[in-house]
């Protein structure tokens, strides 16, 4: 009888615990939108910050620096998870690349950002700049990606690939033909989840992509035109060095409403991505196990 009370407490207690941290978090990002609900307009997220009060460049770099980080970082993610998930299962190699990925994962953003600068703006001269930013962005989001990916991989029965091999298929077709599909449900949730992450990062931007935003032009699509908003070599003020950058130089007297705003759009837009995350990998494990 003991036994029974002991868990239904135990339960009762993480319940508990679980409900006051969402709680916790519904009540902090209840107050920041609240805070900033009111700066929102068609004109704060269409203007540019050097026409008065708008963040249409700065939301325009982050999805920018965002789709060029995962251009960079998901092949290379992808390839590492293979080798370590199926390749390299078990191996001295996999061990390895495995404490070096942790490592690198429990980094400092900061420390990221500063290694960025000295090697890309300065060593390499690219300036503060997209491509900068991009490549920083994937020495930070490659740890939590390749992760991602092989958790995805790993839950995939081991059945599959020995029924492929039994067959004569390659191991190579297995893995793309079988293996992958079956996984994309909680690749695309890593994916996602970890764009989010990405999507609000600062300390590693201040150092690669710049704190300034020159203003773009959206019409001109000659990538290396300086006012080209495709330029990847022009600098490029995220929305959260833009939050960053209000709050310590606080000019002007709109200073703290543009933070609040920003602030409300970064939480939405992230909130966003952890929402598309769950209903594609919902969707994908509908098809593939119909």
């Amino acid at each position: 009888m003991n036994r029974y009370r002991n868990d239904k407490f135990a339960r009762g207690l993480i319940y508990t615990i679980v409900g006051a941290i969402i709680a916790l978090i519904a009540v902090f990002i209840g107050y920041l939108l609240v805070q900033g609900w009111s700066t929102i307009s068609w004109s704060f997220l269409t203007t540019a910050s050097d026409d008065g009060l708008g963040i249409r460049d700065q939301l325009f770099n982050s999805l920018y620096l965002l789709i060029l980080t995962l251009l960079l970082s998901f092949p290379i993610a992808l390839g590492s998870a293979i080798a370590l998930t199926i390749y390299g299962k078990k191996s001295r190699f996999a061990a390895i690349a495995e404490m070096a990925i942790q490592a690198l994962s429990s980094l400092p953003s900061i420390i990221i950002g500063l290694f960025g600068f000295l090697l890309l703006v300065l060593k390499f001269k690219i300036g503060f700049s997209v491509l900068s930013g991009a490549i920083a962005l994937t020495f930070f989001n490659l740890p939590i990606l390749t992760q991602s990916i092989s958790l995805a991989i790993a839950t995939v029965p081991e059945a599959r690939m020995t029924a492929g091999v039994s067959l004569g298929v390659s191991k190579w077709h297995t893995i793309t033909k079988v293996i992958l599909p079956e996984a994309m449900p909680g690749m695309i949730s890593g994916i996602v989840l970890s764009a989010g992450r990405v999507f609000g990062e600062a300390a590693a931007l201040i150092y690669t992509a710049g704190q300034s935003a020159p203003k773009l032009d959206y019409l001109n699509w000659n990538i290396f035109d300086a006012n080209s908003f495709l330029n990847p070599l022009r600098p490029a003020e995220t929305l959260a060095v833009h939050i960053w950058k209000v709050n310590t130089e606080g000019l002007g007297a709109n200073a703290e409403a543009i933070s609040k705003g920003t602030i409300v759009i970064l939480i939405l837009t992230i909130l966003v991505f952890n929402l598309l995350a769950r209903q594609l990998s919902h969707r994908l494990q509908r098809k593939i196990y119909r």
